[in-house]
């Protein structure tokens, strides 16, 4: 029967209409191949947030790379055209599926804190740095962990060598790429802090102008190391002689009044650094298997428990209202327990594997009522002992997390798949330039928590020596008897959870075509007294009525950014991304038709 019905929700996306719709230069700029959220064909697919890192992609499938090929080369593109939100200055995790062992697999690029830090690394006189000092500093900075990601991933699943990968992405980086809207809000944006530091200033500022071209040569030199030395660069070499250099002494601008505080990375906690392939998350939904991403990353738990939370009730028959009322509930229930139990597997006991269970969902879902909303934040469960309808321990509210991170999704013509999200944390990392390297780094450590969230209540989420902070990354991938139906990802912070949650329940519950899905307006919970959300959903008949049962909002301007791909009954290939959010994704196919 689920089989009869996953595959007619497919089958009938075949009869939608695919939808079509300063180092800056004055000269004009290379045509950007078109924004197209929707593709469908044979021989692969791509889905990003920018044309020219579709572009990519689809190339090197045309050329006969696989996916690990593609997503690493589409990746690297990103850190040229969406360096605000992702490069060899950051961090993030890569799911793989591989066709032919039907497993799937997760390196984990999470970045890590210096060997130095301890739990007091935000602390200074007894009390607590302010957020948005640690942000622009060298003390947020983590050890970066993307360029070992795509390293192993070549290495384990790939067909092309890191030369070969990188190679696209530093030609782009050095004929450059059209400046787009969001492009030039993210330098507006961050103008004021880009402009006290001398290497983000020169590359920045003053922010180049929409259609203008954009060319980082600094960054294509960078490129061409990695090329020619591998990672080895970054990790052992000139590079990250550079990086730490930037650290721990930033180039501040001597005219700056920003009180910049230096980090404490050295060159012994580069070598150190790994990205250790992980087990992922595994739970069943609807006869479906989803996987996804394991601590220290938040996001294959906490959609797991939404999902097994989700699967007491047959959301395709409630109304608009109730599906929505218990997406929300659900959240907030996995939420509190994500806060109160997921950290670091290497420094804390992470019960994976009680948080998935079916039957520690069964005791948090009779906590959801049809007529009332629960009160946040609600207290965290016990996953080692579920108890019908109990919580233990305190409250466990959800600390800030950056939104600004971006996720790209490839099929091959093998059915190889890769979900793979990679982050900077905030818009534009850190702030800083590594001066002559061309890319900014990470301010990753803030996902930590200063303090503990609740005083006297174990944290999990607390600073230590070379310890990876808790993310909220959920690059996802469903299977059906061993056979990919969806894989899909998002940017958004901690709003990533329900992003990912909401498309899969729209998609495999309600029947919603995937690119409908991935424009509907979004509605973030996340175990808070308001629950966050776009200003269309906020303008709907369904958030009047959520409201009533008493649902409180606050509006935002976007929340996430999905890219996603999804396999046809006739073998085919669907790649999906935004419509409008971001300026709209850039889907591409192989063979198109």
């Amino acid at each position: 029967m689920l089989r009869s019905t996953v595959a007619g929700a497919l089958a009938s996306l075949l009869f939608i209409t695919p939808l079509v719709t300063p180092l800056a230069s004055a000269r004009a700029a290379p045509t950007p191949p078109p924004r197209v959220p929707e593709a469908v064909g044979a021989g692969g697919v791509v889905a990003s947030i920018d044309p020219d890192a579709s572009q990519i992609g689809v190339d090197v499938l045309r050329r006969g790379g696989n996916a690990v090929d593609a997503a690493v080369a589409v990746a690297a593109a990103l850190g040229v055209t969406d360096p605000f939100s992702a490069g060899i200055g950051g961090g993030g995790f890569f799911v793989h599926y591989d066709a032919r062992t039907r497993q799937v697999s997760t390196l984990d690029g999470r970045e890590t804190a210096p060997a130095s830090a301890d739990e007091n690394l935000f602390i200074e006189d007894g009390k607590t740095i302010p957020f948005g000092e640690v942000v622009t500093s060298g003390l947020s900075v983590g050890v970066p962990g993307t360029p070992r990601t795509w390293q192993r991933a070549l290495q384990r699943w790939g067909t092309h060598s890191l030369d070969q990968a990188l190679k696209p992405a530093e030609d782009l980086a050095r004929r450059g790429f059209t400046v787009d809207a969001t492009f030039h809000r993210q330098v507006t944006q961050n103008a004021a802090r880009f402009a006290d530091f001398t290497s983000t200033k020169a590359l920045y500022l003053p922010a180049p102008a929409v259609g203008s071209t954009f060319r980082n040569p600094d960054l294509a030199d960078t490129y061409r190391e990695l090329r020619e030395d591998g990672v080895s660069a970054l990790y052992r070499g000139g590079i990250g002689r550079d990086l730490v250099q930037t650290v721990t002494a930033p180039p501040v601008d001597p005219a700056a009044a920003r009180k910049v505080r230096p980090g404490k990375l050295t060159t012994s906690d580069l070598g150190n650094y790994n990205a250790p392939l992980r087990e992922p998350t595994r739970s069943r939904y609807r006869g479906l298997d989803v996987y996804g991403m394991a601590a220290p990353s938040s996001g294959g738990t906490t959609v797991g428990e939404a999902l097994n939370i989700l699967e007491t009730t047959k959301l395709a028959d409630e109304t608009p209202v109730q599906y929505l009322h218990r997406f929300l509930e659900a959240s907030r229930l996995s939420f509190a327990d994500r806060n109160r139990w997921v950290g670091d597997p290497s420094f804390v006991d992470v019960p994976t594997r009680e948080l998935l269970s079916q039957e520690f969902a069964d005791s948090r879902a009779c906590l959801i009522s049809p007529t009332a909303v629960l009160t946040s934040p609600v207290a965290p469960g016990d996953p080692r002992a579920p108890k019908p309808c109990a919580t233990t321990g305190e409250d466990a509210a959800t600390p800030y997390e950056g939104t600004d991170t971006t996720h790209l999704t490839v099929a091959d013509r093998w059915g190889n798949v890769v979900a793979h999200t990679l982050t900077l944390e905030q818009e534009g990392g850190s702030g800083i330039v590594v001066p002559g390297r061309g890319f900014l780094l990470n301010n990753e450590l803030t996902d930590f928590s200063f303090t503990p969230v609740t005083p006297g209540v174990p944290d999990p989420n607390l600073p230590g020596p070379g310890k990876r902070p808790r993310s909220a990354m959920a690059p996802t991938i469903v299977l059906h008897h061993g056979t990919p139906v969806l894989a899909l990802g998002s940017p958004g912070g901690a709003s990533i959870i329900t992003t990912v949650l909401q498309v899969l329940t729209q998609r495999l519950d309600r029947g919603v075509p995937l690119v409908e899905a991935i424009a509907a307006p979004r509605a973030s919970q996340r175990n808070a007294t308001t629950t966050q959300a776009e200003a269309t959903f906020l303008g709907t008949e369904e958030a009047g009525a959520l409201h009533t049962l008493g649902h409180r909002f606050t509006s935002t301007n976007e929340i996430g950014a999905v890219t996603a791909v999804e396999r046809l009954p006739d073998g085919r290939w669907r790649a999906a991304a935004e419509t409008t959010r971001r300026g709209g994704g850039s889907a591409r196919a192989v063979w198109p038709g």
